[in-house]
C-alpha cells in the first residue's frame, strides 16, 4: 500500500446528482453518547470537522433520533427534532463544509431494543410491529396503524429539517434490529395486516418511510438507506438467503426512492453468498444498479467490539487494503465507510494517500470508550 497507483481507487471523486465527493471515503455512522440531553456541542463539531480536515469525503453521523418519546435506547445521543439541537446541527454542517467535506445525518428510531427499566428517565414503553422483544417474548401492544402513520410523518419531517438545515443527504436507518429493521425480520414481524407477511410484504412500513421522505426534501436530494443481514442479538441472521430473496427485498425499497445502498456487514472481504465472491454491498449494487457503500472492519482485521474487549493483539492497520483497492477498482461498490479505524486514527485517510501506514493507529479497548 505504498504507491499511489494502488491507492488511486479509493481517491478518485464519486458524484451522484448534485453529491459531488473529493474521495471514495465515508465515515461510517458511530453511536458515541456525547451529547448531553441530546444536545450536540462544540466537541462534536470538533470530532467530525478534524476527519474531514485528514481527507474523509462525507460524514455520516452518528445515528440522531426522531422526535419519538421512545426513539432513544441510550442517555445523550443526539436529537433531531427541537430548536436548539437543530440549531447545533446547523452549526456543525457549516464547519463540516467549511472544512472541504460532506455530511449526511443518520435518522434513527431503536424500536425494541429500548430496554425500559434500563431508561429510567422516561416511562415510554418501547414499539415494535408486534411488541416482541429481543428475548422473543411480546412486552408492548403491536403497533397501531394511527401510530405507524405518525412515525412516518416524523421520519419525514427529520429528512425535511436535514436538507433546510444545510446537510448533504440523509440516510435512513433500516440495520441491525433496530426499528425498521425489525419490520424485515419475521422474528420480530408477526403482524396479519398490510405490514406483516412474506419478505417483500413486510418492507411497507420502510418503503412508506423513504416515499415520504422522498416527498418531504424532493427529487434532487439524495436519500442513502442503511440495510444489514445481521441483527444486533445474531450476528448469523440472514433477511435474505440468496441472491433471488435480496432481490425481492431491495426492489421495493428503490422503487420508491432509494439512490444509495448502505450494506452493513462485519467484514467487507467475506463474500455474501456461495458461488460469487461479491459481498453485500456488490451485491446490492448488482441487483438494483443504484451505487452502494461498503462497510465492514476497514484499517482492522479484529472482530466487533465484543471481541476486542478480550484481545487487540489480531488488530492490523493494513489488513485487506489491497482487497479494498481491488473491490472499488472493479466496481463492485462505489464508497467504502470506514469505522473504528476513524475513531482512533482521524488522520487515517491523510496516512493512506501518504502512504504512512505504518503511522497508523489500532483500534484497542481504550477506544471503547467512545463507542456505545
Amino acid at each position: 500500500m505504498n504507491s499511489s497507483k494502488s491507492i488511486e481507487p479509493l481517491f478518485k471523486p464519486f458524484k451522484l446528482g448534485n453529491l459531488k465527493l473529493k474521495n471514495r471515503t465515508v465515515m461510517a455512522p458511530m453511536t458515541r453518547c456525547f451529547s448531553p440531553n441530546g444536545i450536540p456541542r462544540a466537541d462534536v463539531a470538533d470530532y467530525y470537522r478534524r476527519r474531514v480536515e485528514n481527507e474523509v469525503g462525507l460524514i455520516i453521523t452518528e445515528g440522531v433520533l426522531i422526535e419519538h418519546p421512545a426513539a432513544g435506547a441510550e442517555h445523550d445521543v443526539p436529537h433531531f427534532y427541537g430548536e436548539e439541537a437543530l440549531n447545533e446541527w446547523a452549526r456543525i454542517v457549516q464547519e463540516v463544509h467549511e472544512a472541504g467535506g460532506k455530511i449526511a445525518p443518520q435518522i434513527w428510531h431503536t424500536g425494541m431494543a429500548r430496554q425500559k427499566e434500563k431508561f429510567p428517565n422516561s416511562d415510554a414503553n418501547s414499539i415494535g410491529p408486534s411488541g416482541i422483544d429481543f428475548n422473543g417474548e411480546q412486552v408492548s401492544e403491536p403497533l397501531s396503524g394511527e401510530e405507524i402513520h405518525d412515525l412516518v410523518k416524523r421520519y419525514a419531517q427529520a429528512a425535511a429539517d436535514a436538507k433546510k438545515i444545510g446537510f448533504d443527504a440523509v440516510e435512513i436507518h433500516g440495520a441491525h434490529g433496530y426499528l425498521i429493521d425489525q419490520f424485515f425480520a419475521d422474528s420480530f414481524n408477526k403482524r396479519k395486516d398490510e405490514y406483516g407477511g412474506d419478505l417483500v410484504q413486510r418492507t411497507r412500513f420502510a418503503v412508506e418511510i423513504i416515499k415520504a421522505v422522498r416527498e418531504a426534501v424532493g427529487p434532487d436530494f439524495p436519500i442513502i438507506f442503511r440495510f444489514s443481514q445481521w441483527k444486533l442479538n445474531d450476528y448469523n441472521f440472514k433477511l435474505a438467503k440468496n441472491p433471488e430473496e435480496l432481490k425481492s427485498f431491495l426492489t421495493p425499497l428503490v422503487e420508491a426512492g432509494v439512490d444509495i445502498f448502505h450494506a452493513s456487514t462485519r467484514r467487507f472481504w467475506e463474500p455474501e453468498f456461495e458461488g460469487s465472491d461479491l459481498n453485500l454491498a456488490g451485491w446490492a449494487k448488482k441487483l438494483t444498479g443504484k451505487p452502494a457503500i461498503s462497510v465492514g472492519s476497514v484499517g482492522l482485521n479484529a472482530q466487533l467490539t465484543r471481541d476486542l474487549q478480550q484481545t487487540t493483539k489480531e488488530n492490523n492497520p493494513t489488513a485487506y487494503l489491497d482487497e479494498l483497492m481491488h473491490k472499488l477498482d472493479s466496481g463492485e461498490f462505489d464508497l467504502i465507510a470506514i469505522g473504528r479505524a476513524l475513531i482512533s486514527d482521524p488522520d487515517w485517510v491523510t496516512k493512506i494517500r501518504e502512504g504512512k501506514t505504518k503511522e497508523l493507529s489500532t483500534f484497542t479497548k481504550e477506544d471503547l470508550k467512545t463507542l456505545v
